[in-house]
């Protein structure tokens, strides 16, 4: 039975701080564990997970979160309080004319603030989408490695959803700058079957690569574009 996708982490050098920014954002408590500061999802939303790293950010992250807005009072009202909260606005290209709003937490995280009426994120909730750099290969990898299915496919561009609805987890297509280094952000899976080992092969004869074992009897993967995943 596939993995269940759990949570995105985050590297982060205070953890705590950036997932009470995140809590307050999405009104959930956060929850301590022993990888740092959780704040847990549902069957269908995403979890947030910050745990501690030296790393410092460089450039763009090659994942982004996706929050939506019911009309344009409601989009500003998200805006400001993210900026209350400890965000700030950043210029990572987007043009006037675009509808969105693009954000940081206060690592740095990129996000966006989704304008009311978009179709494509419409009945996805609060936390509409995960977007990612990637090819078309690696939404297909992750279609069959979680189960879900593909609910966009085309221009190389892909994503997939839970069958119960929910945030979607997307892939723009090229062009997919060469990753530099490890992710900040990676995938958290939990085993469905309790069977650690076949799980593991599994992902592999999809075309994943096992990266080496981590902590409390975990073992981290790499999938077909080269990002680091975990599973535990």
């Amino acid at each position: 039975m596939p993995s269940r996708l759990t949570a995105l982490a985050f590297d982060a050098h205070d953890p705590l701080r950036v997932a009470e920014f995140w809590a307050g954002i999405l009104g959930h408590d956060v929850v301590a564990d022993s990888s740092g500061a959780l704040l847990p999802g549902s069957d269908t939303q995403v979890g947030l997970r910050f745990v501690p790293s030296p790393t410092t950010k460089v450039g763009l992250n090659r994942t982004h979160l996706h929050l939506t807005s019911t009309s344009p009072a409601d989009q500003q009202a998200t805006v400001a309080h993210a900026l209350r909260l400890g965000g700030n606005h950043v210029d990572v290209g987007q043009l006037p004319e675009e509808g969105h709003v693009v954000l940081a937490d206060p690592e740095g995280n990129e996000l966006c603030v989704i304008e009311p009426g978009n179709r494509f994120l419409a009945g996805c909730g609060f936390l509409g989408e995960v977007a990612c750099t990637g090819t078309r290969d690696v939404g297909l990898f992750w279609a069959e490695a979680l189960g879900w299915p593909l609910v966009w496919d085309q221009d190389q561009e892909t994503a997939v959803q839970s069958p119960l609805g929910g945030t979607k987890v997307a892939w723009g297509g090229p062009p997919v700058p060469p990753k530099q280094g490890r992710n900040r952000q990676r995938f958290d899976l939990d085993l469905v079957d309790g069977d650690l080992e076949a799980e593991v092969d599994r992902l592999v004869a999809l075309g994943a690569t096992r990266l080496g074992e981590v902590e409390d009897g975990a073992v981290e993967l790499a999938d077909t574009d080269g990002n680091e995943f975990r599973l535990g």
